[in-house]
């Protein structure tokens, strides 16, 4: 998908537009070959620029060739697999043409994307490609805090559980939330080294109304990487009780099962040493003689339970 958008430097009217004019956004959403052509041709940027945005396993990265300017960042999204969402990343690439125009390419349709396109970010113009960037950057940092606090949910939720965790189902969730981490830390720590870039100035042209913003969002990247190395850590701590339990409540039944064979296995010896060829004289013409071997059976099982059950073994 194919977009234009436009800020008048006159009125700061922001519109959708079919012409390229300079100081202009160009959206790409999960392009097709010749919407990904149309924009080569008509701004002049190698098509390998683009190309390398749209591969899901680029990393964020900065590069610059014969004067556009290329900012790849790493946004978190959300996928199922297994009935069970989780979060992954995508990158999205910033390109600056000779500052003339600004071009977004992106795998899918982002919410961050979307909160510029209807207009519900505060001093958003296009032809301020600089403070656009920062923007861009800022939003991504607070869209990975807002995943971070539903996260910290879910593990809440996984110990409110956790008595239950012999079910499939709760490891299965805890093993979501570690992979998600796991790509949100590595995303975040990448965009840092991004955003290090920028500070320094050598990336795009910082204004002085724009450095407080890119600080803010330094700060917010640099919390949420310290949010999620927390989580992690408590997520470590939740699989390891776990495990741990799933381990005791085995070692309980299984000490149940053992003692009630124990006390199963009485009667069954008595049975059959009775059934044995041997003679017990008078005892074997007793009509009460079956009776009797039962209660002496049910007696010694008695007796064998009550002693496992001090041994909390039933």
């Amino acid at each position: 998908m194919l977009k234009i958008y436009n800020t008048d430097v006159t009125s700061g009217e922001f519109s959708r537009i079919e012409t390229y004019e300079i100081g202009s956004w160009v959206n790409l959403v999960n392009p097709t070959e010749d919407e990904i052509d149309e924009v080569v041709n008509a701004l002049g940027i190698k098509k390998n620029f683009i190309m390398s945005i749209i591969d899901d396993d680029e990393k964020p990265r900065i590069d610059e060739e014969d004067g556009v300017k290329m900012l790849l960042l790493d946004v978190p999204v959300y996928e199922t697999k297994n009935n069970i969402k989780t979060i992954t990343t995508l990158p999205i690439g910033i390109l600056v043409v000779r500052n003339d125009y600004i071009v977004t390419v992106c795998l899918q349709k982002y919410s961050i994307i979307d909160e510029f396109t209807k207009g519900k970010v505060r001093e958003f113009y296009t032809y301020k490609k600089s403070r656009f960037i920062i923007q861009m950057i800022y939003k991504l940092a607070i869209l990975y805090l807002k995943m971070l606090r539903e996260i910290d949910g879910k593990i809440e939720e996984a110990e409110a559980n956790i008595l239950n965790a012999t079910k499939n189902q709760e490891l299965l969730n805890l093993l979501s939330i570690e992979n998600s981490l796991t790509y949100i830390i590595t995303a975040l720590k990448s965009n840092g080294v991004v955003l290090d870039k920028i500070l320094k100035g050598n990336v795009i042209e910082l204004y002085e109304e724009d450095e407080d913003l890119l600080e803010d969002a330094i700060i917010e990247n640099n919390q949420a990487i310290e949010m999620a190395d927390l989580y992690r850590g408590i997520l470590s701590s939740t699989s390891s009780t776990v495990a741990t339990i799933i381990s005791n409540n085995l070692n309980t039944i299984m000490k149940f099962l053992a003692g009630i064979t124990i006390v199963f296995s009485i009667p069954t010896m008595v049975a059959s040493f009775m059934g044995m060829n041997v003679t017990f004289g008078e005892f074997a013409k007793n009509p009460y003689a079956f009776i009797l071997l039962l209660l002496i059976s049910l007696l010694l099982s008695l007796i064998v339970a009550l002693i496992l059950k001090k041994k909390n073994m039933l």
